[in-house]
């Protein structure tokens, strides 16, 4: 089902929300949050059909959140928001307003969705492009428990590294960080298997990646040691290579969903180790909502004055 509102209020559209879940008869009382997307109209599509396909594992109200320019035809300073309210198997298995915000109402559009909230469930706001500068200090990311960037998605993931960096606040996560969970559970197994000291590390992956910087920093914080960056043609993190006594720790993944692990003195294997997409990268973080230790330890690599192993991470 979907309700098109023009020129609307938060009232009007919680009334529809009403309306519509009475006529599909499902109740509200199954979603576990609300999930605030604010992205452009380029990108909303790939991001709200994401977001539904995550739906399926956390049944959440989806507030979908496009700040657009005044109309020509009215006055500059005019307010507006225009809906489109979506239930049943138009919003996956939660139910999604996309809202387009015009004027001065957009410099407020937390006033907007604040009655949206679904009562008593956790908040995850997510920046799929444009994240501001300090998510914690945003009016949209002040209401939520979980801060979602993509540093994927700025012009220079590196240098803008270091500001999330400066600016990290209890709750902020980045999916450039959630695209490394594969890569460090099999990296924590080796060295579980392994039990032997290492005495160097590098990680190889294209130029600029921020996976592979965070990937880099973190090794450093928990081994306790520098870690060298080496230039591949990727795509994405491509191989780390552990040097230990008694060999190479090598976990090589030049290209496809299939990777090789090999370990000193035991036979080379195969794992899978695939680019997983957005859908997968934003319900593994609706998993959590606590604050991200890990991602903070990266963020500071080896000035984040952790002495635990990269075993327990």
């Amino acid at each position: 089902m979907k309700i098109d509102l023009t020129d609307t209020t938060a009232s009007d559209i919680n009334k529809a929300l009403v309306k519509g879940r009475r006529a599909n008869g499902t109740p509200a009382v199954g979603m576990v949050l609300t999930l605030v997307i604010v992205t452009d109209e380029e990108n909303a599509y790939d991001a709200l059909k994401a977001a539904n396909d995550a739906s399926r594992e956390h049944p959440s109200r989806t507030l979908v959140v496009i700040k657009r320019h005044a109309r020509p035809t009215r006055a500059r300073a005019a307010s507006q928001i225009d809906a489109e309210v979506l239930l049943g198997s138009e919003a996956g298995t939660g139910e999604t307003v996309v809202l387009r915000t015009y004027g001065q109402v957009s410099d407020h559009a937390d006033s907007v969705v604040l009655p949206l909230l679904l009562p008593d469930a956790p908040v995850v706001v997510w920046w799929p492009v444009d994240a501001p500068d300090v998510p914690a200090k945003d009016p949209l990311g002040a209401l939520a428990q979980r801060r979602i960037t993509d540093l994927y998605m700025v012009e220079n993931p590196l240098r803008e590294l270091s500001a999330r960096a400066d600016s990290y606040t209890p709750g902020d996560t980045d999916l450039a960080w959630t695209r490394l969970t594969p890569w460090r559970s099999v990296l924590a197994a080796a060295l579980d298997q392994a039990r032997t000291e290492v005495t160097s590390a590098a990680v190889e992956a294209e130029a600029d990646n921020p996976s592979a910087e965070l990937l880099a920093r973190w090794l450093e914080a928990r081994l306790e040691m520098p870690v060298d960056r080496v230039e591949s043609a990727g795509p994405v993190v491509t191989a780390v290579r552990l040097g230990t006594a008694e060999g190479e720790i090598v976990i090589d993944r030049p290209h496809g969903p299939l990777a090789t692990l090999s370990l000193p003195g035991q036979p080379q294997r195969t794992l899978a180790l695939k680019v997983r997409s957005t859908a997968e990268l934003i319900a593994e973080e609706l998993r959590r909502l606590d604050a991200d230790e890990m991602y903070a330890v990266a963020l500071h690599g080896g000035a984040s004055g952790t002495k635990e192993s990269v075993q327990h991470a």
